[in-house]
């Protein structure tokens, strides 16, 4: 989708439309979670801070985030999907995956099937969305991208490899800033200088990840969509409206963030053995702090753990959010195939 939840925001405020706005923050805090394409032409994009967003553009419309909004629509879109094909491998709200070689339609062409989507997309929500269009994920990924907003691509197998040689190496869907600056400092600019390096180099400077870039310029990426994802985590998180260090308020506010990450436990049913703390600080800066027990901890010891997590050493700096998350989930193929360990209560009578 094309700028969803900015574009969300547009469609049910008329008078938003056509101008600059973000969703998330407000002009003295926080993080911006999406931005219009008018937003966009002053250089505000998102997860850049609000504060910066502002000084960019002054007439920046802030909205407040609604995802009980985005989620239903984000349901109606992915029904759209299931007319072509189960197969569908949700990346976000406003991002899946589809595996339409065989399809319901019984459509031989994939350009036609994306171009079908999108316009159904358009009649029943109103928002315009992109499609990407190839023969793995990687490449239909990194096509989604080149005829946004409101466009489509595909790249051809015959293409796929002059094509990665001339896209520059920050455009690679999965190499993120970080990567690709460290790239840069070895000489990797596009895809062709990437070439140039052998699976050994690129295993040593890159570790597992070496062997991915060295398969994706060349078109090679074999991961099949997959319909139902594992997930990994589960957390909530709350970013403050003035930056805090006193222990007591950083504690009520976690107790906040806790209560939150229980509704979602109980809303999903999923349990986890590891217990980790998200500190954000004032400087952008972040640290983690995690807790595993042998058995899945009840909702209590969950509590406590993330208090003594809190306290494990005094702050010197002062935090602007926190977050709190379960991970090593019941769901996990270990889960499924070994079961839980019961627990013998030997202090019964």
């Amino acid at each position: 989708m094309d700028a969803f939840y900015a574009s969300v925001e547009q469609l049910d405020h008329p008078e938003w439309r056509g101008k600059p706005l973000v969703v998330g923050g407000n002009a003295a805090r926080g993080v911006v979670a999406a931005a219009s394409y008018e937003a966009r032409k002053f250089g505000v994009y998102s997860a850049m801070s609000s504060v910066l967003a502002a000084r960019k553009c002054p007439q920046l419309i802030f909205a407040p985030a609604r995802f009980d909004r985005y989620r239903e629509i984000s349901g109606q879109i992915r029904e759209i999907f299931y007319e072509y094909t189960d197969l569908v491998e949700p990346l976000s709200l406003d991002e899946a995956f589809m595996d339409v070689t065989e399809n319901k339609k019984g459509l031989k062409s994939a350009i036609l099937i994306a171009k079908q989507i999108r316009q159904k997309i358009k009649e029943r929500t109103g928002l315009n969305a992109s499609a990407g269009v190839s023969y793995n994920k990687f490449l239909a990924k990194t096509a989604s991208d080149l005829n946004k907003p409101n466009g489509q691509a595909v790249i051809l197998p015959e293409e796929a490899e002059a094509f990665l040689e001339k896209l520059p190496i920050k455009k690679f869907f999965g190499i993120g800033k970080v990567t690709a600056e460290k790239m840069s400092g070895l000489g990797i600019h596009n895809g062709k200088d990437l070439k140039q390096f052998s699976l050994q180099y690129l295993t040593r400077k890159f570790g597992k990840s070496g062997i991915h870039y060295f398969n994706i310029v060349r078109g090679i990426h074999l991961s099949e969509v997959q319909p139902h994802r594992i997930r990994k985590s589960l957390s909530a998180e709350n970013t403050f409206e003035k930056d805090l260090i006193d222990f007591d308020a950083l504690l009520a506010e976690l107790r906040k963030i806790y209560d939150e990450l229980i509704k979602r436990i109980k809303k999903s049913g999923i349990k986890g053995r590891t217990v980790t703390l998200k500190i954000k600080y004032a400087d952008f800066t972040q640290q983690t702090r995690s807790k595993t027990q042998e058995q899945y901890p009840e909702e209590s010891q969950i509590w406590e753990i993330a208090q003594e997590l809190l306290a494990q050493e005094p702050f010197e700096k002062s935090i602007r959010l926190l977050g709190l998350g379960i991970s090593n989930l019941n769901i996990t193929e270990e889960h499924q195939h070994f079961g839980e360990q019961l627990r013998i209560p030997f202090d019964a009578k």
